[in-house]
């Protein structure tokens, strides 16, 4: 399968999902990029404890939240 023919496929896919199963399937992927993102922390700053780990991930989302406003401001 060619990448564009998986990039329609998948778009079927979502398009035949009810409201509530994209939602659920986009909390589940927010849920994972921040556990993801939570490893990177701990990799970087093997001595951190759970609290620090959960503000400098705080801080890595406001960052990109900041990033995107910007964005749109200058797009």
């Amino acid at each position: 399968m060619t990448p564009d023919a998986a990039r329609q496929k998948q778009l079927e896919i979502y398009r035949s999902m009810t409201p509530e199963e994209r939602l659920n399937l986009a909390l589940r992927l927010y849920e994972l990029a921040c556990e993801v993102s939570r490893c990177g922390i701990r990799h970087q700053h093997p001595g951190a404890t759970a609290e620090e780990v959960e503000n400098l991930l705080r801080e890595r989302i406001a960052l990109g939240n900041q990033i995107e406003d910007w964005k749109l401001i200058y797009d």
